[in-house]
């Protein structure tokens, strides 16, 4: 009863307080307003939105089974993630509101063509219906289940259970995404945001007093000396992710999924100011950094308590938080994952109802549509796609190598070929429409052939990695003999794009401790790696708190309106 008490209360707090903040705004009458919040978010709800969006059960439940199997090298999706973070700060970020845009799309139609921009819109939906929210309500239902035994409850089998969880979840999760828009989903995101760090940080830390008997400190030590092996950070090339892959397709996949992901971008994009954008990114990158505590260690501490024996790793942190949580927290930590699948569920709603709408039905279907019936029709749209997410979702069950593992084989189809357009577009001013379609084309059969088809025996992630160097070469190679009129970015003044003053100093620091977190976590680094680190993070240290006493002493400089159109470009 305490358990279910504990989860109401949060849960109410966190719809009142979306409710209380969102009221009167009338954002839901303009498409502007119910898709990017009027322009109107701060650094705090975008940093908090960004996290919520991309952290869900896909992350507990999938990144904590596979750290379960395999241990710290999985801490790769999200240390390298940090880095990808801080480059969309500095080089994308400007670019996208400088533009003012709505959708990642929209800007492949105005530097390439309305062609693009159509393939582009049906690659995204395609991807949020097949490799994300089926697996968010999926990896929900299975770590709610755990938590409140509704098997048992309702005296019905696992299945039924997980049927009733996924529709029960999606179905909230629809109406919180379909009637709020995305001002009340960045707001409900920052209470949830906090719950989830002190939520998992909860779990983590009764975790290791469960095994320390009571010690925090003993009961990491008692985990690490038992299995040392689980916290090398550098893999094998036969491991689940090679060390050497952070330099090819994962990389590319954190790119593709921070810088040009619409359901990532789409809450920077409603920043009020470049300023306020770039700080929200930068503290997500900074939560991200924090996040292995939450999404990783607590995989191997239940591999230690539960002896590796579970049938299925995606049921280990269920299983620990079950174990190790006292009663009335537990319904704390239930509604913080239905925060968190509502989170990424309905962003992801939201940002297909987006494309649907700013980039299918208004300029193809229906241009004389008014902004309210371009509004309702968008909802219509995200009722269907919730259906068809609800019945698709409890078909996921038992991925050979873990849900997370699937999520990102999946994603493969459309990471490496959309951002390799998008990046062409960006830093090319002369190739022609004809090479961003084909260059979509040859990207994602290319990789649907060489992985599922013909099965190469290479890691996904390097294949990523080979295809997105080919593709960019391939559209080149189109641009070089058959040039387009060069392409002019104008600046639609929408924001204020001068930049944040400490968005450098703050993306150096970052960078910093992402390799340091790597050097630590190594086993047997050599000395003159440790030498070279040294000397990397003295430079790093001294550049940040040099242009910290630049920031304090010296009058800041005011860039003129007329300078701002350069500001992005700085």
């Amino acid at each position: 009863m305490s358990a279910f008490l504990s989860f109401m209360g949060f849960t109410l707090l966190v719809a009142g307080f979306a409710y209380y903040k969102t009221r009167n705004k009338n954002l839901s009458d303009s498409t502007e307003g119910y898709f990017l919040g009027g322009r109107s978010l701060t650094g705090i709800y975008i940093g908090s939105s960004m996290l919520l969006m991309n952290l869900s059960t896909e992350h507990l439940v999938g990144l904590n089974g596979l750290a379960f199997r395999t241990g710290f090298i999985v801490m790769a999706w999200e240390v390298i993630a940090a880095l990808t973070i801080v480059l969309f700060a500095i080089y994308f970020l400007p670019k996208y509101l400088k533009l003012g845009i709505s959708t990642i799309p929209e800007y492949l139609e105005r530097r390439f063509d309305k062609n693009t921009l159509l393939i582009t819109s049906i690659l995204f939906l395609a991807m949020y219906v097949i490799s994300l929210l089926p697996i968010v309500l999926y990896t929900g239902a299975i770590a709610l289940d755990n938590l409140f035994q509704v098997s048992r409850g309702f005296q019905v089998d696992k299945t039924t259970a997980l049927w009733i969880m996924v529709w029960g979840v999606g179905g909230l999760g629809a109406i919180y995404a379909i009637f709020g828009g995305i001002k009340a989903i960045a707001v409900a995101d920052t209470i949830n945001g906090v719950g989830l760090m002190v939520g998992g940080l909860m779990v983590t830390v009764f975790a290791l007093l469960y095994v320390g008997d009571g010690s925090v400190w003993k009961g990491l030590t008692d985990v690490y000396q038992t299995h040392p092996e689980k916290f090398n950070s550098i893999g094998s090339e036969d491991s689940l992710v090679p060390f050497s892959t952070l330099f090819t397709g994962l990389l590319i996949s954190n790119m593709f999924f921070w810088c040009t992901n619409q359901s990532i971008v789409q809450k920077s994009l409603g920043a009020k100011n470049l300023a306020e954008g770039q700080k929200g990114v930068m503290l997500c990158a900074l939560f991200k950094l924090i996040i292995p505590s939450i999404i990783i260690l607590p995989g191997i501490i239940a591999f230690h308590i539960f002896n590796g024996q579970i049938d299925n790793p995606d049921n280990a942190y269920p299983a620990l938080v079950q174990l190790v949580l006292p009663k009335v927290l537990v319904g704390f930590f239930a509604a913080v994952v239905v925060g968190a699948v509502f989170s990424t569920f309905s962003g992801g709603l939201n940002s297909s109802v987006t494309l649907f709408t700013v980039n299918i039905y208004k300029p193809r279907i229906n241009p004389n549509a008014t902004e309210a019936r371009a509004v309702t029709v968008g909802k219509y749209l995200g009722i269907g796609l919730a259906l068809t997410t609800m019945l698709i979702a409890p078909l996921v069950a038992n991925a050979p190598d873990g849900l997370f593992y699937l999520i990102q084989q999946l994603q493969g189809i459309f990471n490496a070929p959309i951002l390799s357009v998008v990046l062409v577009g960006l830093m090319t001013k002369r190739v022609p429409p004809i090479a961003a379609k084909l260059g979509l084309l040859f990207g994602m059969s290319a990789y649907i052939i060489c992985h599922f088809i013909l099965d190469f025996n290479i890691h996904f992630f390097h294949l990523i990695g080979i295809l997105f160097v080919l593709n960019i070469i391939f559209m080149l190679t189109i641009g070089y003999f058959f040039p387009a009129e060069s392409y002019q970015e104008v600046y639609t003044e929408q924001v204020d794009i001068t930049p944040w003053a400490m968005v450098k100093p703050a993306g150096c620091l970052i960078t910093l401790i992402v390799v340091s977190m790597y050097v630590f976590l190594a086993e047997n680094m050599p000395a003159y790696v440790m030498a070279l680190y040294y000397v990397f993070a003295a430079s790093i240290l001294g550049y940040v708190f040099y242009q910290i006493g630049r920031a304090l002493f010296k009058h800041p400089v005011v860039a003129s309106t007329s300078d701002k159109t350069g500001a992005s470009e700085k």
